[in-house]
């Protein structure tokens, strides 16, 4: 997976962690993935960096959650896909640097990667 800043643009926690990257004078392409989804495979491919299951980058409170019936003990490749097909349920932001990541919650965990 290249560098990138997996961003929402209306979330404040992701506004704030791409201002830390910016004023850091850190050039990382930004990715809005609501409007540029992200695949299975790439998604495979950030969890394995941070080093989590994709149920631990879910957020539990977005509706497609429960709708989909997602829990602890779904498999990873159901919640990859569901990821992939409903990416509001991805965790925001994500920081891919230098073959690292880091889930940018709170915004100052950025940091660890710049």
């Amino acid at each position: 997976m290249t560098d990138v800043f997996l961003h929402n643009p209306r979330c404040s926690k992701s506004r704030a962690a791409l201002e830390l990257v910016r004023e850091a004078g850190v050039d990382l392409p930004v990715r809005e993935y609501l409007r540029d989804p992200l695949s299975v495979d790439e998604l495979r491919q950030i969890v394995k960096i941070l080093g989590v299951r994709p149920i631990e980058i879910v957020r539990r409170t977005e509706a497609p959650y429960a709708a989909l019936g997602l829990n602890d003990t779904t498999p990873d490749d159901e919640v990859l896909r569901a990821m992939a097909e409903n990416p509001i349920l991805i965790e925001r932001p994500i920081i891919v640097r230098g073959g690292r990541a880091v889930v940018g919650r709170p915004p100052e965990r950025v940091r660890e990667i710049l």
